[in-house]
């Protein structure tokens, strides 16, 4: 008597093919089930009542809010200058000299500042006392003008 051609791996991959086509099967009766071709425009349809939650009843007018269209700010509103010293006092956390940067510690408030080489009065050193004022650069505050505290 000879031996069966079907391996345990043979039968395995048949096992596995046909759960696939049976959950495939499955699945395609439940979408046809639960489809929503077929029903009309207002069984689809959704409504917003008038605290903004998503709703299957349409609103009611009577209660609706009045809002002045004055009132609507479209974008971020400009921002207002905050008055503040136009000196200030801080300490050098970092400086490179070879590549000219380094950042200023705002002793007011706390801040980490970049200052360049170019904004330097005079030679400046990490853990060093400077007084500096501040401009608005393209990537944040720049400070200038940065002299050693006296």
């Amino acid at each position: 008597m000879g031996k069966s051609t079907e391996t345990f791996s043979k039968k395995e991959r048949e096992k596995k093919k046909l759960r696939k086509q049976q959950d495939k099967k499955s699945k395609a009766e439940d979408r046809k089930a639960n489809s929503d071709k077929g029903k009309s425009l207002d069984d689809m349809m959704a409504y917003i009542d008038e605290d903004g939650n998503i709703s299957s009843t349409p609103p009611d007018p009577a209660k609706r809010k009045k809002v002045a269209v004055e009132s609507i700010q479209i974008g971020v509103p400009k921002q207002e200058d905050i008055p503040m010293d136009v000196v200030r006092n801080g300490i050098v956390t970092f400086f490179n000299e070879s590549k000219g940067y380094g950042f200023i510690r705002d002793l007011q408030t706390q801040d980490s500042i970049f200052v360049h080489i170019n904004g330097l009065m005079n030679p400046i050193k990490e853990n060093q006392k400077v007084s500096f004022e501040v401009e608005q650069g393209p990537k944040g505050l720049n400070a200038i003008k940065v002299k050693n505290a006296v």
